[in-house]
């Protein structure tokens, strides 16, 4: 290919857990630009979020609704390539399912969706449609865990017998 893919974002605004994260991934190599984005469901946090990544007006987007039918519409060659999908895990099935259904690539955060159920309605499209749907897992990439894997794997800790992992999010209060 010889031009950078397009990216849009669901979630990821200003203040967000996890957007710029995925942004400085694919960022790194120099093959996605991020061409528009629905980046919060605030509409203050979103236009001020997407003016401070460059984000044209006319690709800034209040709900994805709003941004897959838009980019769906676009000819072939200025639509998104794909979705990267940021919102809180809750949240990651709807956008998911209508962005595979307007013929959309799909990048999603683990865990893919809140429920088992989804999940395999997410592999049915995918079946269906001959979609990709990518499920990245952020924190094996970041130097402190894979130093302390390195770390593990050479003893240096002796024998492991515990390990307390804690992952506060609001959501998670509602189970």
């Amino acid at each position: 290919m010889n031009r950078k893919l397009r990216m849009g974002m669901v979630g990821g605004g200003k203040d967000a857990f996890i957007g710029a994260i995925h942004r400085i991934a694919a960022n790194m190599d120099g093959m996605i630009e991020l061409v528009c984005g629905a980046l919060s469901i605030n509409p203050d946090v979103a236009k001020d979020s997407a003016k401070s990544l460059f984000l044209p007006e006319s690709r800034t987007y209040l709900t994805y609704e709003e941004m897959i039918k838009a980019e769906a519409a676009l000819p072939a060659d200025q639509r998104m390539d794909f979705v990267t999908i940021v919102t809180p895990n809750f949240a990651h099935f709807a956008p998911a399912m209508m962005a595979l259904e307007h013929g959309f690539h799909v990048v999603i955060e683990k865990p893919i969706t809140f429920s088992l159920d989804e999940a395999k309605q997410l592999q049915q499209k995918v079946a269906e449609t001959g979609l990709l749907l990518c499920l990245t897992h952020t924190y094996s990439g970041y130097p402190m865990v894979k130093q302390a894997k390195q770390m593990v794997k050479e003893n240096a800790f002796g024998k492991i017998r515990k390990v307390v992992v804690e992952y506060p999010q609001g959501w998670l209060s509602k189970l």
